[in-house]
């Protein structure tokens, strides 16, 4: 989304900018990083070298590096790599727009020219994060929570819808925290219901959704609209105790537990999907047995592990990594097989029904689409057979499923 804008604000400045130039003919490359784990910003490094290369080569002119990779190493990247010509921020925009003598123009707030599918779009709802979790390098390189307004989110939503935009997925590094800063109280239901409004939007979807003060209310507008999807993404990271307190969450496995429940009381058939992190400096071998009967018990709809990433600077970094990789793999392992037979299970129980889906698009000769329990890209997909019949991408259609794996729904449309 940060390079959506950057390409609305150089092409309102009169500025021939494009979104990963299939021609590899620029002149000048823009290279927005990430610095969040290792994999992420290994492939940022290996993109700035190699236009760094193709520089050398005489094939770019210049190269900027910004995002959050050049927030958090900038004074070391500039040493190992002097031919970038310049380093910019998470929130450095208008810096970087000075460089193509272009200015920042608030007239283009809420203007987006999409990079994804048209059909569905990123809403970011603020920036950074307030919290103390002790394995995250966000703060470092995003800064304090910022929500944005209402206002200026109404309207970027008005203006999506009116390129034909049918969903939106609201997100932050935080979203349960919304509005505090602006509003002196948490406005996440607020929001949800001026975005509701939004004539055009079919499903609005939340992330990112922080457990810990849970604004409850937002839950009643969830239920209420029926724009909303029933669908909630809240990153609980563990299911011990123990654990919980030393990734600094503020919370327990206990009120986890409670929190769920009423989530699930309050909107009934919601999908609730989740990340969890193994390895973490301190986990036992009864921390993880914990976690994996919390994710039985929770019996999560959708769910991903990622492996504990060393990250400087972080309260987990002065503790020892001392969790071998393949124990790390083999707890990855044992937790996504868990998710899988829940997965399997719930997926199951959904054969004979017909749902709402949204087609993303057509491969291999079937239509690829999402039911309002689905994001894209990390969760599940319907597969939907369709000889003869021509479905256009970004419509809603009824689907009735007739088969189902772990992570995939097969249907066949009814119209």
């Amino acid at each position: 989304m940060d390079s959506e804008v950057l390409l609305t604000q150089l092409r309102g400045n009169g500025v021939d900018a494009v979104h990963e130039s299939g021609q590899d003919d620029a002149q000048v490359v823009v290279i927005n990083t990430c610095g969040f784990i290792d994999n992420a910003k290994q492939e940022s490094i290996d993109t700035i070298l190699r236009y760094v290369d193709a520089k050398q080569e005489g094939l770019v002119k210049n190269v900027y590096v910004t995002g959050c990779l050049s927030q958090r190493y900038k004074d070391d990247l500039e040493k190992e790599i002097p031919l970038v010509d310049g380093w910019f921020g998470t929130r450095d925009l208008s810096r970087l727009l000075k460089v193509f003598k272009a200015d920042y123009k608030n007239e283009l707030v809420g203007e987006r020219i999409l990079t994804n599918p048209g059909h569905y779009a990123y809403l970011k709802i603020s920036e950074g994060c307030d919290r103390p979790c002790s394995f995250c390098a966000i703060p470092l390189m995003r800064g304090k929570h910022i929500s944005r307004p209402i206002e200026e989110l109404v309207k970027e939503a008005k203006n999506l819808a009116a390129q034909g935009t049918k969903e939106l997925l609201l997100i932050a590094q935080d979203s349960t925290y919304y509005g505090l800063d602006l509003y002196k109280k948490r406005n996440l239901a607020e929001l949800l219901k001026n975005l509701s409004d939004v004539d055009g939007i079919g499903w609005i979807r939340l992330h990112y959704a922080f457990p810990t003060g849970f604004p409850m209310d937002a839950l009643d507008v969830m239920s209420e609209r029926e724009n909303i999807c029933k669908y909630l993404d809240i990153p609980l990271q563990h299911g011990s105790s123990n654990m919980l307190q030393l990734m600094r969450r503020g919370t327990t496995r206990e009120k986890t537990e409670a929190l769920l429940q009423t989530i699930r009381e309050k909107v009934p058939g919601i999908a609730i999907r989740t990340t969890f992190i193994v390895g973490h400096p301190g986990e036992t071998e009864k921390d993880f047995n914990e976690l994996l009967s919390f994710v039985s018990e929770s019996k999560f709809e959708r769910a991903g592990v990622f492996q504990y990433s060393h990250e400087e600077n972080t309260h987990s970094h002065s503790m020892p990594d001392d969790i071998p990789a393949e124990i790390k793999q083999q707890r990855t392992d044992e937790l996504m097989e868990l998710q899988e037979g829940i997965s399997l299970q719930i997926n199951q129980k959904k054969i004979g029904q017909t749902l709402k889906v949204l087609v993303d698009r057509k491969e291999d000769g079937n239509f690829i689409g999402r039911t309002e329990h689905d994001s894209p890209e990390v969760d599940n997909e319907v597969v939907i057979q369709s000889p003869g019949t021509y479905l256009r991408v970004g419509d809603f259609v009824p689907v009735k499923i007739i088969e189902a794996s772990e992570f995939d729904l097969h249907g066949v449309p009814l119209i």
